[in-house]
């Protein structure tokens, strides 16, 4: 018999557990009258005082809870105590009790049974529960050889061949499925057979571990259906349609790029048709829109077949996202994108949950039903790359939910090279999704339609309970890693199956022509008219893409760099300044704040109501202001962003006393009227019931919230959407995206971002890694040419458009106002990697006034073009446009400006100019070619705090020098370097070094004697 393997192991494994256990336990629920609270209690008994063995049970000597006498002696109790007085056990018991008596009254057949009997058949379809998927028939080439657990054998209960026709009732336990109470009595063949069915087919369902009775229910009324689920005949054929697509769609590219490395789905066919059905009944429970994310295994076939890209375009471009829509099998239309990635296994899932976010936001997707992500893996990356955790630890996040995303594994078992034993230690690939009580659903990819029905209950499961859920599909890779690669030379045994294993085309076909269901004319048209379609699409494939094809609705009238941008000014009216500031330092009356935050915002009022000494927060609080009344979202997210690393923002201010918090910025378009005041710049303001301003601080995780980040940044060009490092030190945990998107992304896929990057930096004595954002790397990424000037006239500069991104390193409040509102007031999108300051922050020199903010003409911030961002300031002691008597132009960038121009006052250094390089990339020529020749005898340094193979002076020299060239000034050997000595590390862990070092530099910059 196939349920019960031989006596003796079972025999072996009481006299292990016998010799292996000197004592057993119980776990009584006992009732506390006063609370009516359960307490499990842990009761020792020694083997010696345990109570008789029960007849009708003879394995009871084994210890396992609810099968040793000691339980048995419980149930009697419990049952004698029923009996005398139902209200005297838990309800559930009562129920138990009164169902089971009920039953054995009415049904003769089970009239033998005993409570203890009812038990063991309980544990035994909980064990089918727990452990049915470790004897699922998963491995499609059938090379897995897994145990198969004791628990699943029915003798390990006291049930023998002689019990299997009889008729048990198995008990109400408030659970679905099995346990219900409307399942009917049936012998234990019957219910056997179907926990076979159920749990150990071609589908392994992993649920048990997801500690939610509702959930828990749900699933089970899905798996645990009377008989097992079945098609139609139309249905058939849709999915049979589906599959010859796909497996032709392979051997297509396969003929006509013999030597091509494709990366191929072949092996893994059911995917196409499986993720096919997984749209169509999400469309059907109201998904409108689904953002998918995959690396390069079966891509072409996804973007075809799935995402409906037009085939001549495919065969052109050989690779790319896009996105589209198309109809549904229910007559519905749904949008599909397939989001541009690396081959950096898994980089991509933060930005693709990051992207879905925003599409709820702006569609108003309050329920996150309308919009969904889907995510597309390989066995070797989930369990190895540690994006992925970072990805799934942000699905509950109140910031970052997006109502569930549903992850499909395609696991070829096999990876790049390596076995599953070698590649990770947990048992399934999928083991990490538990940590976020995620079902997962492990089917065998040979079988089509086990394929599709999980991939329905995936779509059914994100849309009733709005949580990730794994789809792990076990397959297999027909040709190696790419189509040119010999997997012989790590995996002969697989592959010598492989070439003998038919395709799931084969299969699937062969199981139709069997039914009678299908015939095989049938299946010759459908496989003539998909290869028809291929040729004719491959004919014309002169598909040329171009520059605006990544433009979307909500990026219509945005310009690629080939356009030229008009550059406009970023100052505001006096009047709106005004009252946005009044707003954002005003506390309600009843608020009770910190008494050191309410200092704060006390001279923060004072700031506004004056004009004077605007620090760096108000600067900032004043731009993410007048974007909101601007009718633009604004998004800040870090691990500290609500008061700021620093102490400095506190956006967001908590009540002493209730913990309420406020967040002033909600708060800045409280009125009507004052709004129609906004609405003077034109610009059409957009109402919703929420905050326009989400402030938010989150766990310590920089790959996974700079890549969601990023993606919401790219759905929507209206948007100021920021990321914040703790410190700048960190954020090369993240360098996957610095690398591969943000400084990329344009030149491969054609797609802009206006993400911006606040890394703090700066050289305090903090050591070396709270000092340094390695500036230098984004430098060194930068792709402006160091020895060709582009243009650089007003009317005709296309420098940043044309440029991959910008670096700042701003000095004045005013100026990162501009910077920041920049972003927003220009025709394109480039990252902005700020380089923010620390104790600029409280510096006393570090202040600007309102009227540097405003756009009134004659006024501090207002030069020849209006008040915008200054890429270069000019030396502060009222300079003439020629010099001729100053002896050394200093440039510099940063916070080091202040030192030098503190130790300058001291020396007296007036024939000393200081000029502040604000934007590093692009380079300013212009405006270093005006200093130069402003100061035509002076001397030319560059000044840093980092070392000469760190900060900014291996980009400067190069194009500095090539400016100087141009001006007959010299050339790069002219230029002096002021700063410290090349170092492995950034900074020196010793404050004391640190400030001799600082000193040291200062006063090099200032000396009397030329610079060598």
């Amino acid at each position: 018999m196939a349920w019960f393997r031989a006596g003796s192991s079972v025999a072996k494994l009481a006299v292990r557990r016998t010799i292996s256990q000197s004592c057993s336990y119980l776990m009584q629920t006992r009732i506390s009258p006063a609370r009516n609270q359960y307490f499990h209690t842990t009761v020792f008994r020694s083997k010696a005082q345990s109570a008789p063995v029960p007849r009708p049970v003879p394995l009871s000597r084994l210890t396992d809870s609810f099968l040793d006498g000691t339980s048995s002696v419980y149930l009697e109790e419990l049952q004698r105590a029923w009996e005398q007085d139902p209200n005297s056990v838990d309800e559930s018991w009562d129920n138990f009790f009164r169902n089971f008596v009920g039953q054995a009254t009415t049904s003769p057949g089970i009239s033998g049974q005993t409570i203890q009997e009812s038990m063991r058949l309980m544990l035994l379809v909980r064990a089918y529960q727990v452990y049915g998927h470790m004897k699922a028939k998963l491995d499609p080439l059938d090379l897995e050889e897994r145990p198969i657990p004791d628990d699943l054998d029915p003798a390990l209960y006291g049930f023998t061949e002689a019990d299997l026709d009889r008729e048990f009732f198995i008990g109400v336990w408030r659970i679905s499925g099995f346990l219900s109470e409307n399942r009917p009595v049936q012998t234990l063949r019957a219910i056997l057979k179907r926990l076979e069915q159920a749990y150990c087919g071609n589908i392994g369902y992993e649920y048990m571990h997801i500690a939610d009775r509702e959930k828990c229910n749900w699933l089970r009324d899905k798996i645990e259906t009377p008989t097992p689920t079945q098609y139609s005949r139309q249905r058939r054929e849709v999915i049979l349609d589906r599959l010859i697509w796909s497996s032709q769609f392979e051997n297509f590219l396969a003929a006509k790029w013999t030597a091509a490395k494709r990366f191929g789905l072949e092996g893994c066919e059911t995917l196409i048709p499986g993720m096919k059905e997984m749209f169509d009944r999400s469309a059907d429970l109201g998904v409108e829109s689904i953002v998918i994310g995959m690396s390069h295994r079966g891509r072409l076939n996804v973007l075809g077949n799935v995402v409906r890209k037009p085939l001549r375009q495919i065969f052109s471009e050989f690779s790319g996202g896009t996105s589209y829509d198309r109809p549904t099998r229910g007559g519905k239309r749904i949008h599909l994108s397939l989001v541009a990635n690396p081959s950096h296994l898994e980089a991509v899932d933060p930005v693709v949950v990051g992207k879905t976010r925003a599409k709820q936001y702006y569609s108003n997707d309050v329920d996150r039903t309308k919009n969904m992500g889907v995510l597309i893996h390989g066995d070797g990356s989930f369990a190895g790359q540690g994006v992925v955790y970072e990805t799934l630890h942000l699905s509950a996040l109140p910031n970052y939910t997006t109502g569930g995303t549903i992850h499909i594994v395609v696991n070829n078992q096999v990876a790049f090279t390596t076995d599953p034993r070698s590649g990770r230690s947990s048992q399934y690939c999928t083991d990490v999704a538990k940590a976020l009580s995620a079902p997962i659903f492990h089917v065998n990819g040979d079988d089509v339609e086990a394929v599709v029905h999980v991939c329905e209950l995936a779509a059914e499961w994100r849309q009733t309970f709005h949580t990730d859920v794994v789809v792990d599909i076990v397959c297999y890779r027909r040709f190696g890693h790419n189509e040119i690669d010999e997997p012989s030379f790590t995996q002969p045994k697989m592959y010598k199956v492989i070439r003998n294993h038919p395709s799931a085309l084969q299969i699937y076909q062969n199981k139709l022509l069997e039914s009678g269901q299908v015939t095989k004319e049938d299946i010759d048209q459908i496989n003539s008219k998909v290869l028809s379609i291929l040729n004719e699409e491959f004919l014309p494939a002169n598909y040329v893409p171009q520059r605006r094809d990544w433009l979307s609705a909500y990026w219509s009238g945005f310009k690629s760099p080939e356009q030229l941008s008009r550059i406009r000014n970023t100052g505001v009216k006096p009047e709106i300044l005004k009252n946005v500031g009044k707003a954002i330092t005003t506390l309600p009356e009843n608020f009770k704040p910190h008494r050191a935050v309410k200092r704060i915002f006390e001279d923060r009022a004072k700031m506004i109501e004056t004009g004077e000494g605007i620090d760096w927060a108000v600067g900032e609080a004043l731009a993410f202001a007048t974007l909101l009344v601007e009718g633009n979202h604004v998004r800040l997210s870090g691990q500290d962003v609500e008061r700021g690393t620093f102490s400095h923002r506190h956006s967001v201010i908590h009540d002493q006393e209730t913990g309420e918090k406020y967040c002033p910025l909600d708060h800045v378009m409280m009125n009507q009227k004052r709004r129609n005041v906004y609405c003077e710049q034109q610009i059409m303001l957009i109402f919703v019931d929420h905050i326009f301003c989400i402030w938010i601080s989150l766990s310590l995780s920089e790959f996974g919230v700079l890549g969601f980040e990023l993606g919401y940044s790219m759905e929507n060009p209206n948007s100021l959407v920021l990321w914040e490092a703790q410190f700048g030190d960190f954020a090369n945990g993240a360098q996957v995206i610095f690398d591969q998107f943000l400084s990329s992304g344009e030149a491969k896929w054609l797609r802009q971002t206006g993400l911006v990057v606040l890394l703090p930096h700066g050289y305090d004595g903090q050591g070396p890694e709270h000092s340094s954002a390695r500036l230098e790397r984004f430098l060194q990424m930068s792709d402006d040419n160091p020895y060709v000037i582009p243009e650089m006239d007003p009317t005709l500069r296309k420098q940043i458009q044309e440029c991959n991104w910008q670096v700042v390193n701003v000095t004045t409040p005013a100026n990162y106002f501009h910077v920041l509102r920049r972003q927003i007031h220009r025709e394109f999108r480039k990252p902005l990697i700020v380089m923010s300051p620390k104790n600029l922050l409280r510096h006393k020199d570090c202040k600007s006034n309102l009227s540097e903010f405003d756009d009134v003409q004659g006024h501090q911030g207002f030069d020849k073009q209006g008040t915008r961002f200054k890429r270069l300031i000019k030396d502060q002691n009222d300079h003439s446009d020629l010099e001729e008597g100053i002896r050394r132009l200093i440039l510099c960038s940063g916070k080091v400006y202040y030192e030098l121009d503190e130790e300058r006052k001291k020396a007296n250094g007036k024939d000393i100019a200081i000029c502040r390089v604000e934007q590093l990339c692009p380079f300013p020529y212009d405006l270093i070619q005006r200093e130069l020749k402003r100061y035509p005898n002076a001397e030319v340094v560059w000044c840093q705090e980092e070392p000469m193979n760190m900060g900014a002076y291996n980009y400067i020299t190069p194009r500095l020098g090539t400016a100087m060239k141009a001006l007959g000034r010299g050339t790069v050997e002219d230029i002096k370097y002021v700063g410290r000595a090349p170092s492995a590390a950034t900074a020196t862990g010793f404050y004391q070094v640190h400030v001799k070092e600082q000193t040291e530099l200062v006063h090099k910059a200032m000396q009397p004697d030329p610079i060598n």
